[in-house]
């Protein structure tokens, strides 16, 4: 199973920072132009935090079937090891907490503008986050 889930948690991070970029992006534009926003914006912003949960989703099954184990002290001592297995997972929840939290502020706010300026700011905080803690050393070779 970890050889099935671990490619497909690294191809999937692909579209999940794909979108996520575009949801940021589609929202910033969003507060610049002062547009109305539509059933597109919405859906764009839906769409990217279902992914980031099913991500994440993956990733937590990943992590507690690994067979790299959890011994603390010895992933402390190394880098890389402490990137994968304390570092990415913590900070990647961190971020989709903050996707989550723009979702649901948007929800509250009566102003178009608002809305565009609740996504923006959470989903751009998250993705910055996401980006911050990628293992990109994996993702090269």
């Amino acid at each position: 199973m970890y050889q099935i889930l671990q490619p497909a948690h690294s191809i999937f991070a692909y579209i999940v920072l794909s979108i996520l970029l575009l949801a940021s992006i589609n929202a910033i534009s969003g507060v610049v132009s002062k547009r109305v926003f539509s059933t597109k914006d919405l859906r764009i912003s839906l769409f990217t935090i279902i992914l980031t949960h099913f991500q994440l989703l993956i990733g937590l099954i990943l992590y507690f079937i690994s067979p790299l184990g959890f011994d603390s002290a010895g992933n402390m001592k190394d880098a890389a090891l402490r990137l994968t297995s304390i570092e990415h997972p913590l900070i990647n929840i961190i971020a989709i907490a903050l996707i989550t939290i723009g979702w649901s502020k948007h929800k509250k706010e009566e102003s178009n503008n608002g809305k565009f300026k609740k996504i923006a700011l959470f989903y751009t905080l998250g993705l910055v986050l996401i980006l911050a803690r990628l293992p990109w050393a994996s993702w090269f070779n």
